[in-house]
């Protein structure tokens, strides 16, 4: 029998990541202000089509990310190890240097007032969820527990809720970019930034450490 009460925490874990990486509210200030010259009707169904768009990116990575890797022999460790490495990496550049992260989601996301259906390219991808974020949910794919059935599918339903909701939220916050912005500003949005930054670094560590226990756990064995 499965153990849902397992999915409860792979959706904090994962929400939490996901979260920090995509950065709806801080987004949806760039997006406000890249997509000035379109109407609010505009702007909203651009949010939900960037919202679905988005969620596929995420849903994606989650599921095949892990083991396209392995086909190619990479190990389950050394993706867990490597993928928390780089989310504690990127969780600290946001922590550190959220003005940079800022000004290069400006630059990806300039060209979206040109193209008359810019949901996808460029406010999906890279400026919502970039490779960074694909990065991200690769590391958790791979993060899964060992074990059939019972352990796999809650494992998969929290972190897929958890994708859901982030996208939700993207939806939501892209749609509210005028309000957010008055209600927030920069100062504001850049202190969550920077929290939910330091919540996206403990879980890189996190990650990093269950692959570190997976490689060291057969040699303690044969001591």
């Amino acid at each position: 029998m499965p153990d849902w009460s397992s999915a409860a925490q792979s959706f904090v874990l994962a929400f939490s990541a996901l979260f920090s990486i995509v950065n709806p509210i801080g987004a949806a200030l760039v997006f406000s202000q890249v997509t000035a010259d379109r109407t609010h009707d505009e702007r909203v169904l651009l949010a939900r089509r960037i919202g679905v768009y988005a969620a596929a990116m995420m849903l994606g990575a989650l599921w095949l990310g892990a083991y396209v890797l392995e086909f190619f022999g990479v190990t389950l460790a050394a993706l867990r190890i490597a993928g928390g490495l780089v989310v504690a990496t990127r969780a600290w550049s946001l922590l550190m240097a959220p003005e940079t992260i800022e000004a290069r989601k400006q630059e990806q996301a300039g060209d979206a007032p040109l193209q008359a259906d810019a949901a996808f390219f460029p406010l999906t991808m890279p400026f919502t969820t970039g490779p960074g974020t694909i990065s991200v949910a690769i590391a958790l794919g791979a993060n899964r527990p060992p074990g059939g059935i019972g352990t796999i599918l809650p494992f998969f339903a929290g972190v897929s809720a958890a994708a859901l909701a982030v996208a939700a939220t993207v939806w939501l916050a892209y749609s509210s970019a005028d309000r957010l912005t008055g209600l927030l500003g920069e100062a504001r949005a850049r202190v969550v930034s920077r929290l939910a930054a330091f919540l996206m670094l403990c879980v890189g560590t996190q990650i990093a450490l269950g692959g570190v226990i997976d490689v060291l756990r057969p040699l303690l064995a044969g001591r």
